[in-house]
């Protein structure tokens, strides 16, 4: 991993279903159904002697989980998902399912599941003209999804920063990114979603659910703004609208993203930084932030980010994504440059340059093969306490740390704040921060200290609320695209929140209900799964 400017991944999770056992499907038999995009390819499955499993199996963000499935089967349609999830109930097998493979918890690479469904393949991108609505697979990656509707139609969805996520996971989370403040979440402009349900007869099938207040499988779309990859059933598609859109063209169904961007960094070498310069830096972030994430902000065409890397990295960095075809961008920067090094005794050494947009879209920073990671985060109401600021100054200037870290503060609010907190499954609709914490390293044998080391971090910067970021004035929870399972346990959490409610608040029991209705079997799991009513 680059430490100097490492990549923030605008959503992690990569679990879009549950998974298979020693399941093996006959080239063709699984034909595409309902919306599942045409006839079926023939069906791909990978066993473990078959040079290909390893390639397949090591596709994972996290080198931390790996697991040893008896078979991965690659599918190429809702169909063949359906056959394939109908035939492990009817086996009683335990299957798993991946879309981009960037879940930063062991969701997925489980040791559990003996069997993976691998919905990669399924990345078309088209205009449907029935729906009037992009149809982009569960299999596509932000890339792809970026590409493909940019360059067809001039739209985009708004997304995170990292190109190889998968929208299957990314999008079911919630998903926000660089265009989040000034479109709001991913999730706001989703219209429909394909799944494949196992209904109380342990029956599979293809179900579709749109936002149209008369359809009657609308809680399910519901479900899938926020409620979590994994849980429903398998999401085989998404269909992606702007609710604000009219009439039937593509070219105004989707967000236009600004034409270019001005790109600017800005760096202090942690040599010429205080501790007291640390401290006013991240307070003068937090005080801008704190007073520009409101929903009519002219700041919400900028997105920014105060990377706070180790020591040993060399430097903080203050990133930042402006619209540069906006009046003034170059000028609203500067300002806010300005404000954030406010009584910084070291002047920050500015990188400002223009750049198209899809190109800064796709461009994805290096990362080491084989990096290991332990990441947490929360939503903030409030910038970090000066005690706060402290005890991550002690943490990153730590020189026994066996791994590198990134405290990340990315903006948010914005127009992600003008949706009302039932409107979807994504309760938290008032913060102004993101919060989080993520640690790399590449020996195996650093694993136990490293984890150890960062849970201790995330512990005491919420010690006051039980080491987890209880709703309250300054925090507002936690983001299920970041899970933790920490936060299920009563060493590391010892608030007597459960864990549920610090990522879904008051939208548990719905999506409960739910799980009820559309997985009363509760075959789709994993280890922070939604529990049915």
């Amino acid at each position: 991993m680059v430490a100097s400017r490492r990549q923030f991944l605008g959503s992690a999770a990569a679990v879009s279903g549950a998974a298979v056992t020693g399941l093996v499907l006959q080239p063709g038999a699984a034909q595409a159904v309902g919306h599942s995009g045409g006839a079926a390819l023939p069906n791909v499955v990978v066993r473990p002697d078959d040079p290909r499993y390893p390639e397949l199996l090591t596709r994972g963000f996290n080198a931390r989980f790996v697991f040893s499935p008896d078979s991965i089967v690659l599918a190429y349609s809702a169909g063949q998902v359906q056959e394939a999830v109908q035939r492990a109930v009817k086996e009683g097998r335990k299957f798993t399912v991946r879309s981009g493979g960037h879940c930063l918890e062991a969701l997925v690479a489980d040791p559990r599941f003996d069997m993976l469904i691998d919905v990669s393949p399924m990345h078309q991108v088209s205009w449907d003209a029935k729906m009037n609505a992009f149809s982009v697979g569960a299999g596509s990656t932000l890339a792809q999804a970026y590409k493909a509707l940019y360059l067809g139609w001039g739209v985009t969805i708004p997304g995170g920063v990292c190109p190889p996520v998968g929208i299957g996971g990314h999008t079911a989370g919630g998903g926000y990114g660089p265009l989040s403040r000034r479109y709001g979440l991913i999730s706001d402009h989703l219209y429909a979603v394909e799944v494949v349900t196992v209904d109380a007869k342990g029956k599979a099938r293809i179900v579709v659910a749109t936002r149209r207040p008369d359809d009657p499988n609308r809680d399910l779309w519901w479900a899938h703004t926020g409620g979590g990859g994994g849980n429903f059933g398998v999401v085989t598609r998404y269909w992606f609208r702007d609710p604000r859109a009219t009439g039937n063209n593509p070219t105004k169904a989707l967000p236009r993203p600004p034409a270019r961007l001005l790109m600017t960094w800005v760096t202090w070498p942690w040599e010429s930084l205080s501790q007291a310069d640390f401290k006013r830096l991240v307070q003068n972030h937090g005080a801008w932030h704190a007073a520009n994430s409101g929903p009519d902000s002219p700041y919400v065409v900028m997105h920014s980010a105060l990377h706070l890397n180790m020591t040993r990295d060399y430097a903080l960095y203050l990133e930042c994504r402006m619209d540069a075809t906006a009046p003034n961008a170059r000028r609203m920067v500067e300002d806010y440059i300005a404000a954030v090094s406010e009584g910084v005794s070291v002047q920050g050494y500015v990188e400002m340059n223009e750049e198209l947009w899809l190109a800064n879209a796709l461009f994805e920073y290096p990362r080491s093969l084989g990096a290991r990671t332990k990441s947490a985060g929360s939503n903030l109401r409030k910038p970090l306490t000066d005690d706060q600021i402290d005890i991550v100054y002690g943490a990153l200037t730590d020189p026994d740390a066996k791994n590198s870290c990134l405290v990340y503060l990315g903006a948010y609010g914005g127009q992600v704040n003008a949706v009302a907190s039932d409107a979807t499954a994504v309760p938290q609709r008032d913060s102004i921060l993101r919060f989080w914490i993520d640690s790399t390293w590449a020996d195996p044998n650093a694993d136990a200290e490293a984890v150890e080391w960062t849970r201790r971090l995330y512990r005491d910067v919420h010690a006051a609320t039980g080491g987890v970021p209880v709703p309250n004035d300054q925090y507002d929870g936690c983001y299920i695209n970041y899970p933790s399972k920490d936060t299920k346990d009563p060493a590391w959490n010892t608030s007597g929140v459960p864990w549920h409610d610090l990522y879904y608040k008051d939208s548990y029991p719905k999506l409960q209900r739910i799980k009820k209705k559309y997985d009363p079997l509760n075959t789709f799991q994993h280890a922070m799964s939604i529990e049915p009513a």
